[in-house]
């Protein structure tokens, strides 16, 4: 790979020279109300092959079972490994009615091996307010496996989580309001700009009958008039908001990824002029030792190991590269190319210039 593909391909992105383009509403704002809710519960799951718990509270979780159904048994009777103790997961969306069906996680809570195989047990989900909003059932689909023998094992992913697929059953939906107090909207921007706010409070007021304002940098207002705080106008009007384009303030952000070497630069960066060096010092050591015996018949001396060393250094001449006031990152990548820099030299560079106060942005490290 030469270098200059290299740099390209360590600047992953470069959208210095490039117009920002514009999003919709609904990919930059979310509504107020309009939200997800995590529900919970903690069950059991049945049919594995022994790869199941071997805590004591499964063995109480079974005899709670067995004895809801007529079986009055102790929990040292009900000990099983064929069965697990998992907490089950599951997200609620915004307006799901009665009788939708949602998927569910399993994760196992004890020291099962693999749900694989397994059946979860009904198991009611409760909200954050302890309320029951659905209940869950179903076989388990898990996408790994382990195998274990006597000298080797072999295991993909992870089998002690597995999801049930539609397997849970909404019973309560959450109340939501689209309309917050006095009759209005609230749109809660995903990413905070004050910018980005007075354009979407802009956009919305050229709307016919409809006045917006931006309150701070992450919340706009939109004011509905009376007569169209009807259910269906409300929805009307949110399918129309939610269409209209509004281009978002991009944050002059670089970030990088140590690990792997990667540079993500965002568009509004900016280097002041700057002088950049670079050079590379390579040093390698080579151990050659040789054996050393003594004249033939002679009666003093032994056989030893000298150490031979060949120690060499190599020291590339560095370049310089200035690089002028206003400068892009894309024009940083070009004159980094004449200097023959590594990704991670380059990473390097990006940390000495905003030490230096040349880089214009906030430097974001992984």
């Amino acid at each position: 790979m030469t270098r200059t593909l290299l740099i390209a391909t360590t600047l992953f992105l470069l959208l210095s020279g490039t117009p920002v383009q514009a999003g919709r509403v609904k990919d930059l704002a979310d509504v107020q109300g309009v939200r997800d809710n995590q529900l919970l519960g903690l069950g059991i799951v049945v049919g594995l092959k022994g790869t199941g718990d071997s805590a004591p509270f499964l063995s109480q979780a079974l005899a709670n079972v067995l004895k809801r159904y007529g079986l009055n048994v102790s929990p040292q009777q009900a000990r099983s490994k064929n069965a697990a103790v998992v907490y089950v997961t599951a997200t609620l969306p915004p307006f799901a009615r009665p009788g939708a069906k949602l998927d569910v996680t399993c994760s196992s809570a004890g020291d099962a091996s693999s749900l694989t195989g397994g059946t979860l047990l009904r198991v009611p989900l409760e909200g954050a307010d302890s309320k029951v909003y659905a209940v869950a059932q179903g076989p388990v689909s898990v996408g790994g496996f382990a195998f274990t023998g006597d000298a080797a094992s072999e295991q993909r992913n992870h089998p002690t989580v597995g999801r049930v697929v539609n397997g849970a059953l909404v019973e309560r939906s959450v109340p939501t309001s689209l309309l917050a107090k006095h009759g209005r909207i609230v749109l809660n921007l995903r990413r905070r700009s004050f910018l980005t706010a007075q354009r979407l409070a802009s956009k919305i007021g050229q709307l016919v009958g409809v006045r917006a304002t931006a309150v701070d940098g992450g919340t706009v207002h939109v004011h509905v008039p009376e007569r169209a705080r009807r259910p269906n106008d409300l929805v009307a009007l949110l399918a129309k908001l939610g269409e209209l384009e509004v281009e978002p303030d991009a944050p002059a952000r670089v970030v990088i990824n140590e690990r792997t070497g990667t540079i993500v630069a965002g568009q509004g960066v900016r280097i002041s002029k700057v002088a950049i060096s670079h050079g590379n010092l390579t040093i390698s050591v080579t151990e050659t030792p040789e054996v050393s015996q003594p004249a033939p018949f002679s009666r003093k001396g032994e056989t030893a190991v000298v150490p031979r060393t060949k120690l060499s250094v190599t020291e590339e001449r560095p370049g310089l590269a200035v690089l002028e006031g206003g400068i892009t990152v894309a024009g940083l990548a070009q004159a980094l190319n004449s200097l023959g820099v590594s990704p991670r030299d380059l990473i390097a560079i990006f940390q000495a210039l905003k030490v230096a106060g040349a880089l214009h942005a906030e430097l974001v490290v992984m």
